[in-house]
């Protein structure tokens, strides 16, 4: 069967840039958005590492994403007042960190400019696989036939829970997300984040382009909070218990008392997804974290989504029919998404220490950063990957 049309679910990160690398593929295919408009002030900062730069570019969208992010050059670990600066990879591109609503947009102004259709208030219910294609049915009672369908819609993804109704569903971290700007200025460079392990938690920041200090922070929690419920917490009380657990931080403390309650943004629980039994089934197939979620502690989940749509696609354009081309796709990102998982949990454990492990930290991870952790060694393989779009499935990339 040649794949000449998709449906693609999911207007976030993976599902615009699927559909721009479906079309390049020489797949029409329209973007079907559940929420009813655009994340205008929604969400947090986000990184696009450098492997996440070249999926990108190679169909096309790289300039788009570059237009509204900034480089960050700089990276401190900060174990109290110890300080240790993180040397970055030769030979590639900075991270780029952006709002998410900012790379939204982008990416949809892209996936517009190259013809893809993309319709707000599409909650799909259903999908029907009637003969050689599919149908995908909608909370509003339309619907949309297309040869295949492809699930980017997040770590609740529906389209994951009809491919395998069995499936695991995302995890709770422990961890409870917070974001905000802060009314003073830190002396550090402006194009370097600091990642600071408090006495009593993990937070990060760095300067924010106009004035004061952007920072974040992740608090540990014993269950899972829905953002709804996390923001029903009036945001001075959270901001009471994130000056407590950051008393005596330097510049935490500062930061947290700097910062008004209109700005803190409360992000929820952070989540991640367990390994799937399966990424596929007929002529249904998950991108990004419907299929992958790593902690992002990785700094790689929307770079690991941007690479797994251009794969797809490019299975798609190489292969005969939904069923090879699928099977290879998660040959390809199967492997690569799960290793970059591992190593974002075992991040996350330093997260969240105990009193022990709170102890020993300044000492260990320095240590640490220096053999096991050292960035070549860490993130080398994961930041330098570049996926040959030019080059047919099935040859020399692997």
């Amino acid at each position: 069967m040649t794949v000449r049309t998709a449906i693609v679910i999911g207007g976030g990160v993976a599902g615009p840039v699927a559909a721009i690398a479906l079309r390049r593929a020489g797949i029409d295919a329209a973007v079907y958005e559940a929420y009813p408009t655009t994340a205008d002030g929604v969400g947090g900062s986000l990184a696009i590492a450098p492997n996440g730069l070249a999926a990108l570019r190679a169909v096309g969208a790289e300039d788009a994403v570059l237009a509204v992010s900034r480089p960050m050059p700089g990276m401190v670990m900060a174990f109290g007042r110890r300080r240790m600066e993180i040397p970055a990879l030769p030979g590639v591109p900075s991270l780029r960190l952006l709002w998410r609503a900012d790379l939204h947009r982008a990416l949809h102004e892209r996936a517009r400019a190259e013809g893809v259709r993309i319709e707000h208030g599409r909650r799909l219910v259903s999908v029907d696989e009637p003969g050689p294609g599919v149908v995908a049915r909608f909370a509003d009672g339309s619907t949309a036939s297309a040869d295949i369908l492809v699930g980017a819609d997040g770590v609740n993804s529906t389209v994951r829970t009809l491919i395998d109704p069995a499936a695991p569903g995302p995890l709770h971290t422990g961890l409870l997300g917070f974001e905000s700007i802060a009314d003073v200025e830190v002396p550090e460079h402006p194009g370097t984040i600091v990642y600071a392990f408090g006495r009593r938690g993990f937070y990060l920041y760095r300067r924010h382009p106009g004035g004061g200090t952007e920072w974040g922070a992740n608090l540990p929690q014993d269950r899972p909070w829905s953002p709804a419920e996390a923001r029903a917490v009036p945001a001075a009380e959270w901001l009471r218990v994130l000056a407590e657990v950051h008393a005596g931080d330097d510049p935490g403390a500062e930061l947290i008392r700097a910062t008004s309650p209109d700005r803190l943004q409360v992000l929820g629980s952070l989540k991640i997804m367990p390994s799937l039994p399966r990424w596929h089934r007929g002529r249904m197939a998950l991108v990004g974290d419907a299929a992958h979620a790593p902690s992002n502690s990785s700094g790689q989940g929307a770079s690991l989504a941007v690479e797994s749509a251009v794969q797809l696609a490019r299975c798609l354009r190489d292969l005969p029919g939904p069923g090879p081309a699928f099977e290879a796709y998660e040959r390809l990102r199967r492997p690569r998404v799960e290793r970059v998982a591992a190593r974002a949990s075992r991040i996350n454990h330093a997260k969240a220490p105990g009193p022990v492990a709170r102890a020993l930290m300044p000492i260990l991870m320095p240590l640490a950063m220096r053999t096991v952790m050292a960035p070549e060694r860490a993130v080398g393989p994961e930041q330098r990957y570049v996926i040959d779009w030019a080059e047919p499935v099935g040859q020399a990339q692997p």
